[in-house]
């Protein structure tokens, strides 16, 4: 399948694909890639077609805010990945991947690489990987100068929901190094992209 692999910014033209692969329940628990975008006491209020909506909106009014996979023409995985600024959520003081220094959360020069989603027939079988390696060219053509993530060090099966944040360890494998550790299996880990 390796080979037939195609991937894609995420445009308002790939909205119906971007729909197909999230399918009925949008990904997690009708979370069609808001959790990050919006405060937990907005997104918690909101209707499933609410937050399917908001992300609509999002990429019809650009830039792509992630990748899409495809596999013989059809979407099959997906990762979010641009500047901080526009994952509001991931720079919230009270999270553990809040940036170093205020500032970085509005220089659009450091881009966070924040959720994957991948259909559950490709999990476990090296695709996030792929992905990571995917935004972090995305992001160094982009001009970013540092790429940050917050991923989880520990989970109890390889295909577990919470990757969607993303495993320490293929974080660890691409370069990223810790820069902060807020909480106990949770660092912030950070790439220099330009040097």
């Amino acid at each position: 399948m390796d080979n037939d692999l195609r991937f894609e910014p995420v445009t308002a033209e790939r909205w119906d694909d971007f729909e197909t692969l999230f399918g009925p329940q949008g990904a997690f628990y009708n979370c069609w890639c808001v959790a990050l975008r919006l405060p937990h006491a907005v997104r918690t209020k909101m209707a499933a077609d609410e937050r399917k909506l908001h992300m609509h909106d999002r990429i019809k009014a650009g830039p792509p805010p992630g990748i899409l996979c495809y596999a013989d023409g059809a979407p099959v995985a997906w990762v979010q990945v641009g500047p901080r600024h526009d994952v509001p959520q991931f720079n919230s003081p009270r999270t553990v991947s809040r940036p170093l220094e205020e500032g970085d959360a509005y220089d659009p020069s450091i881009w966070a690489v924040s959720c994957f989603f991948l259909l559950p027939s490709l999990r476990g079988r090296g695709m996030s990987r792929r992905l990571l390696s995917l935004a972090i060219d995305h992001a160094r053509c982009q001009g970013a100068r540092l790429l940050e993530a917050c991923p989880i060090d520990h989970v109890k099966q390889s295909k577990s929901v919470t990757l969607c944040i993303g495993s320490t360890a293929i974080f660890d494998a691409a370069g990223f190094e810790t820069v902060a550790r807020r909480k106990d299996g949770r660092p912030l880990m950070r790439l220099e992209l330009r040097g």
